[in-house]
């Protein structure tokens, strides 16, 4: 689907760090990588962790979310954004996404809005960015918003990359997102405050002025420097890899146009995608399992949609939301990879067609 892009850069950063003997989370490894990141976003505070989904649970700690708060999240999305909220104690509580861009907005949040809200997860659904702004306006400062930007990275909204658009932005570095540390996540914020506050709670809580004396409960969600090693070599080439990933997104739409019935992710005005991964709609009527068994006998690895949410057990007291129902009857994902080239891509869309007959 998105096979990591590695080479001998990322092998001599690792053997380097592997040699020094600093392969914990103190090697200065680590710090590098995260000023690498911050100065990418465009943010003051960057904070490595052990991946993705401890990265929105230390945020929502951090932040002071628990038991008797509502968090709004969008229906469509993977469900580690709905577990992280689950772990603090607070409801998940789902919101409906647009048709066209497959994110949360403003419309959609207003409709589950309660005065029990303390935070809204947008997610930059598949690279795509969700209207941040738009939604901070709506809820107001009482209400944190807290970016999912797990498969956004270099991703823009009017001027800005995400992870500098709300309280705190959360990366993942997993083996198939645009930079990889293998597993291993990134928060990004503006404040100070708050970055002091989630490098003490990633380390066991531990007192930065008494070691060893913890004064509250904290986590272990540290990154280690053999990964930030990896990571800081991965952002030499972070360039290349999102120009690579628009190059692949512009092919598909170039050879699947004209194809009656199949709908792409729209981009809002302002949004810049990075399309992390190339998604599409299938004509309406169309059984998706059987597309991809076919394409499977191909080898072309396909993917479906998440579930959402509201259809998974330990969140079904959400009706479900029929927009988000629709994506997943009738998403796929397609190959994706920054390696990819215009050939291949020809190849894939030729057998999808031909299924589509």
């Amino acid at each position: 689907m998105a096979e990591p892009v590695l080479g001998e850069a990322e092998v001599r950063a690792v053997a380097e760090c592997v040699r020094s003997g600093w392969i914990s989370p103190l090697s200065s490894s680590v710090r590098e990588f995260e000023e690498r990141f911050a100065a990418y976003c465009g943010v003051s505070e960057a904070v490595a962790v052990s991946s993705g989904t401890a990265g929105l649970h230390l945020v929502l700690v951090a932040l002071g979310l628990g038991y008797g708060d509502e968090v709004i999240i969008p229906d469509m999305t993977f469900v580690a954004t709905a577990n992280a909220v689950a772990y603090t104690g607070a409801r998940v509580v789902t919101a409906d996404v647009d048709p066209r861009t497959w994110n949360i907005t403003p419309e959609t949040v207003a409709r589950v809005l309660t005065r029990r809200t303390k935070a809204v997860i947008p997610v930059h659904l598949f690279g795509n960015p969700a209207d941040v702004e738009g939604i901070k306006r709506l809820v107001g400062r009482k209400v944190v918003v807290i970016e999912d930007a797990a498969e956004s990275h270099g991703a823009v909204f009017r001027g800005r990359k995400t992870g500098a658009l709300g309280t705190a932005g959360v990366f993942s570095f997993y083996a198939n997102k645009l930079i990889t540390t293998g597993e291993g996540g990134m928060i990004t914020c503006r404040s100070r405050g708050l970055g002091r506050r989630l490098r003490f709670l990633l380390d066991q809580a531990m007192d930065p002025n008494r070691r060893y004396y913890h004064p509250e409960i904290g986590f272990n969600y540290r990154l280690t420097g053999m990964q930030a090693a990896l990571g800081i070599a991965q952002m030499r080439r972070i360039k290349s890899l999102l120009s690579a990933k628009h190059r692949i997104a512009k092919w598909y739409q170039e050879f699947l146009k004209d194809k009656r019935g199949l709908e792409f992710q729209q981009q809002q005005s302002g949004a810049e995608s990075s399309w992390w991964m190339v998604s599409i709609l299938l004509p309406k009527g169309v059984d998706r399992r059987r597309i991809e068994q076919k394409l499977k006998r191909c080898g072309i690895e396909t993917r479906p949609f998440f579930h959402p949410i509201s259809s998974l057990p330990m969140f079904s007291k959400n009706p479900e939301r029929p927009v988000a129902r629709q994506l997943f009857t009738r998403g796929l994902t397609l190959p994706s990879g920054a390696k990819l080239s215009r050939k291949d891509v020809q190849w894939i869309c030729h057998a999808l067609r031909k299924e589509l007959v």
